[in-house]
């Protein structure tokens, strides 16, 4: 009879949360590393995390510390659910991770270095490379904390890795895919991101279906031209790491990225937008990363640019939908 895994989940925001009870109903042991005392006690004591997921309730096996080192004691894998731009400097302040399989659940790219979340797994984490995965999907964490069903895909670079952790992550409600595209599904689970509060402005600014429809789908041709450029599988983007995460990320109301982009469209300056969200909308910053990598390599991305120019330059909102339109005539 196989033992139950002991996993190390870091990060108790919303998504860290919800993953740690996934993981818990997929009969794992999960100890969830909080950054604060109070929440790791609270999840201890009361089995909940009211910051992040309100009354809902923990399974009681769950176990909370905001000892890190207490967390990574005996872990037979780690699953990272730290904010991206913040990530790099969390992992430096730690010992580096075990030699043990690393899975990543944080959808987005650093800022300034351009890097990706795996790739800072292994320069700042230590993690052995050939011992990282990532995992990406239709993810929004309060559905998934209600258990309701879904699927999601989780990348390595070798196809056993890939199996372990994709077996760790299934649960009655989850069903995890796998893939050795650990480029294409990190990008895609990036730039999502970024189109996603595109869509909400443009909601946001009053336009209907037939705007935010074409929004999606030129902004999955944006995400897939540049997951390509940089050795991703075209294969990837038409999946759940592509289309699926992108049309959840842009037509829900518990999509963070989809709320900022709305609340810039009611008019809201981009400080005030974020508080109005209240949690981390990672399109924000990583919106000119992607930007940057898609000048690089000359990869035309004219809707990540509009809202580069709307985050970080003051550009008026309207000018994603302009985006859109202001094309030249060209096959599609």
């Amino acid at each position: 009879m196989s033992t139950a895994p002991h996993l190390a989940v870091l990060g108790a925001g919303s998504w860290g949360t919800t993953f740690a009870q996934v993981l818990v109903d997929g009969g794992a042991e999960v100890t969830l590393w909080a950054r604060r005392e109070e929440v790791a006690r609270e999840i201890d004591r009361d089995h909940r995390n009211s910051d992040y997921l309100g009354a809902h309730e923990l399974p009681s096996g769950l176990r909370s510390t905001s000892d890190v080192a207490a967390a990574l004691d005996g872990a037979d894998g780690v699953i990272v659910a730290i904010p991206a731009q913040s990530m790099r400097a969390t992992l430096e302040a730690w010992p580096d991770l075990p030699p043990v399989p690393v899975l990543s659940l944080t959808k987005g790219i650093e800022r300034g270095t351009d890097a990706r979340i795996s790739e800072i797994l292994v320069e700042a984490g230590g993690a052995e490379q050939d011992l990282v995965g990532v995992l990406s999907g239709p993810n929004l964490s309060g559905e998934i904390a209600e258990r309701r069903p879904c699927a999601s895909v989780v990348a390595a670079g070798d196809a056993e890795l890939a199996d372990t952790l994709a077996a760790w992550c299934t649960a009655p409600y989850l069903r995890a895919y796998t893939s050795t595209d650990v480029v294409g599904v990190e990008i895609a689970g990036a730039v999502k991101n970024v189109i996603a509060i595109a869509v909400g402005a443009a909601t946001g600014l009053g336009h209907g279906h037939n705007t935010t429809a074409s929004l999606i789908t030129r902004g999955l041709a944006e995400i897939t031209r540049l997951g390509v450029a940089l050795g991703g599988r075209r294969e990837t983007f038409s999946g759940l790491a592509g289309m699926g995460d992108l049309v959840a990320t842009c037509s829900s109301p518990l999509s963070r990225n989809h709320r900022l982009g709305l609340a810039l469209g009611h008019g809201l300056g981009v400080a005030a937008a974020a508080r109005e969200v209240g949690q981390t909308a990672e399109g924000v910053a990583t919106a000119r990363a992607v930007a940057e990598i898609a000048s690089r390599h000359d990869v035309d991305m004219p809707i990540t640019r509009a809202v580069v120019a709307v985050v970080d330059h003051g550009a008026r909102i309207d000018q994603v939908t302009t985006a859109l339109l202001s094309r030249s005539v060209r096959p599609e």
